[in-house]
């Protein structure tokens, strides 16, 4: 706070209507500080940036044990240390400095080297700190600002102080809630908000809201333990219950997009960085962090070329995630897309497997298993068809072709992976013999079985077009939606029948339904087929088990719907990135009833929290679903409890209601009582109220409604 003239204390204390004579200002005693004791909600940022601000050397290191040479071979040496140095970040321009001794003129053996950003510093000396340029030189490498840190030591050693162990908050203690809720954020606007679905009340019960907690957006991690934010200087996680602590940061200046790895491990960050000349590419800069310590574990930079999916002359743009992750939640593998290469990499080192790429000439795609280190992947046609089109079963890490299938006349191809692994489904669009049209079938993959056999399925009607193709989870069913807009068909199939456990089978095809996806329970069984955007928000839920439509509704131009984690409730939402009318949510339960509705403007996000994977054995999870009888009195009770109480206040709020209604009319009978005389002499004396007491009278009036003159002329002599 800056400081006032006498004159403006005087008219603030005037303005206040206090008397400065009545008061003895040197006996008034502020607390000690510049905050005056009150601590900011962002001290610890506070203090960060006041760190920067009092040194500015965050992207600057000291290279130490370079070679003491004479002036003649100053240029010479400075050449070799900016060669090293460059490949690694930007140099500031005069970014390199290397002190001489003024008396001898000769080097002091080291130098100062000042990056563009932190991250180009901290690389540098992680690469570079014991570097050997020759057998007398090995360099010592330093943030500049850890000389700062060791000024700071004391001469003396002292026994460290030993705090009280305070345990750490519970990060999986929302699994627990008493009455089995999950949780979901949204953004509203500047807020964001965490809410139970408190499906029982029909109402969302709040957790924790808190505005500009994020820059862009927010995304739980895939077993919801942490809540991730996005910032100018990089991500964020955050963690609990009710409180939502945040637990660690990563910088990275100016990222767009996170993603983490599947068993919560790692976080890998992107952003990507446009070229002093608009000629060359992006520059892009991915980190892969541990997501507890925060420690980068790999970075990977280059142009936005190296980084694009699709054969060997690449595509415009980069695909998200660049780095996939395979090997199921152990995140022991993940690998990238290059021109003729699939690089796949191990966690232990961040190396290469086998310390080099597998080599696969224009290859355009590939998919990881969901459950096993296992990768398919897809290369197009060669040589103007010579060679065919080719799906392969890669295993790693020994890169083994498990399985192999040659593809004849193909236009374009789409691989979907079962979520057990189980079954792997290729779609294949294929050019008729005279090329000017194409028609789709699939390649059926049975991953677990024997030799892995493989089944081919073309649809009725081979032309037909495929909107959407969904997996049951955890099942051995799957689902296309095909032929023409706006009413095309929906079939179900299945892996294995009764009468047929090792072909592919259809079960129905259900005609002409407005539906343009399809979204299946997490648990399978039940399916929503959905008529999004376009199709003005149709939906259809819809029991595979029995082949029966449960219900069907609409939410009117729904953008964007989310199963929650345990298959028993939807959410299905209108975004403002879509829509500006009618933003918000709807929550339905499995079988198509509307529980409850919200409306929020400026709605941009709705995410569940994911749950992990249940502890229980499938022997047990099978057990349980044989008693669920026995188990559900529980929960059976509670819910008659909660309809009785939801019952008993939609009785008081009737009766509130009614008690209004009576209190409003008996108000306006006392008003009328009130001008009872304003009215008996409005009447001309007459007291009575009652209209049959009057006789009615015609009456009829005369009324002049306009005069006007119109003077005529009369020739003379005329008759």
């Amino acid at each position: 706070m800056g400081e006032i003239s006498l004159t403006e204390l005087e008219e603030r204390a005037a303005a206040a209507g206090i008397d400065l004579s009545l008061i003895d200002i040197d006996s008034i005693k502020l607390p000690p500080g510049d905050d005056f004791g009150v601590i900011s909600d962002d001290e610890d940022v506070y203090q960060e940036e006041q760190m920067d601000f009092d040194y500015g050397l965050g992207n600057t290191i000291v290279v130490d044990n370079l070679p003491v040479v004479p002036k003649e071979k100053f240029d010479k040496l400075e050449g070799v240390v900016n060669k090293i140095y460059s490949q690694i970040g930007v140099i500031k321009e005069d970014g390199l400095w290397m002190p001489v001794d003024p008396g001898t003129q000769k080097t002091l053996g080291y130098c100062f080297i000042e990056y563009n950003t932190p991250q180009e510093a901290e690389l540098a000396k992680e690469k570079t700190n014991g570097y050997k340029l020759d057998r007398a030189h090995i360099f010592a490498v330093n943030m500049i600002e850890d000389f700062n840190r060791f000024m700071k030591v004391p001469d003396e050693w002292a026994p460290p102080e030993i705090r009280p162990y305070v345990p750490g908050e519970n990060l999986q203690h929302w699994l627990t809630d008493e009455k089995a809720r999950d949780q979901f954020v949204i953004r509203t606007g500047s807020d964001t908000e965490v809410f139970w679905n408190d499906a029982r009340h029909l109402k969302p019960d709040p957790v924790y809201k808190r505005a500009y907690w994020t820059e862009s957006f927010v995304q739980w991690s895939p077993l919801g333990t942490y809540l991730a934010t996005v910032h100018r200087q990089g991500a964020a996680v955050w963690g609990g219950d009710s409180t939502f602590n945040r637990l660690m940061r990563y910088a990275h200046p100016q990222v767009k997009f996170i993603d983490f790895s599947p068993g919560e491990k790692y976080l890998v960050t992107y952003s990507s960085h446009e070229p002093s000349n608009p000629r060359d590419a992006n520059r892009v800069v991915i980190n892969i962090f541990d997501v507890r310590t925060g420690k980068v574990m790999r970075d990977f930079k280059g142009s936005a070329d190296e980084f694009s999916i699709g054969g060997a002359g690449g595509v415009a743009g980069v695909s998200w995630p660049v780095f996939r992750w395979g090997g199921g939640k152990d995140d022991k593998y993940f690998a990238k897309i290059g021109k003729n290469m699939i690089s796949v990499y191990e966690t232990e080192s961040f190396s290469l497997v086998d310390k080099k790429s597998l080599k696969a000439e224009n290859v355009m795609d590939f998919i990881w298993s969901p459950t096993d280190p296992i990768f398919a992947l897809f290369v197009p046609e060669l040589g103007g068809g010579n060679q065919p089109a080719r799906v392969s079963l890669i295993q790693i890490p020994g890169k083994e072709e498990l399985r192999q299938k040659n593809l004849f006349s193909v236009s374009d191809c789409k691989m979907y992976w079962q979520s057990n692994g189980d079954y792997l489904a290729v779609k294949v669009d294929r050019y008729t013999k005279t090329k000017k049209s194409t028609y789709t079938g699939f390649e059926l993959f049975r991953i677990k079985e024997r030799d892995i056999p493989i089944e081919v399925l073309e649809l009725d009607n081979k032309n037909d077009k495929i909107i959407a193709f969904a997996w049951e989870p955890k099942g051995h069913r799957f689902a296309v939606i095909h032929g023409d807009s706006p009413r095309p068909d929906v079939s179900f199939y299945s892996m294995r029948t009764a009468h047929n456990t090792g072909r592919v089978s259809k079960l129905t095809t259900l005609k002409g339904k407005q539906a343009n996806a399809l979204f299946w329970s997490p648990s399978g069984r039940y399916l929503i087929l959905a008529g999004l955007k376009g199709f003005n928000g149709q939906l259809e839920f819809y029991n595979v088990d029995e082949l029966e439509t449960m219900a069907t509704a609409e939410h009117f131009m729904a953008t964007d719907i989310e199963w929650d984690p345990t298959g028993r409730y939807v959410a299905t939402s209108v975004t403002s990135v879509h829509h500006d009318m009618e933003n918000g949510f709807n929550i339905w339960s499995f079988n198509g009833k509307l529980l409850y509705r919200t409306l929020k403007d400026h709605f941009f996000q709705f995410l569940w929290r994911p749950r992990p994977l249940s502890l229980l054995s499938p022997e047990k999870e099978e057990e349980i679903a044989k008693n669920l009888k026995k188990y559900s009195k529980k929960y059976e009770a509670e819910d008659q409890d909660v309809s009785l109480q939801l019952s008993e206040q939609d009785r008081e709020k009737r009766r509130m209601m009614k008690d209004e209604w009576y209190k409003w009319v008996n108000e306006w009978k006392l008003l009328h009582e009130e001008e009872r005389l304003q009215r008996q002499v409005l009447r001309d004396g007459e007291a009575s109220d009652e209209e049959e007491e009057y006789e009615a009278k015609e009456v009829e009036v005369e009324e002049l409604l306009d005069v006007s003159e119109e003077i005529l002329s009369f020739e003379y002599g005329q008759e």
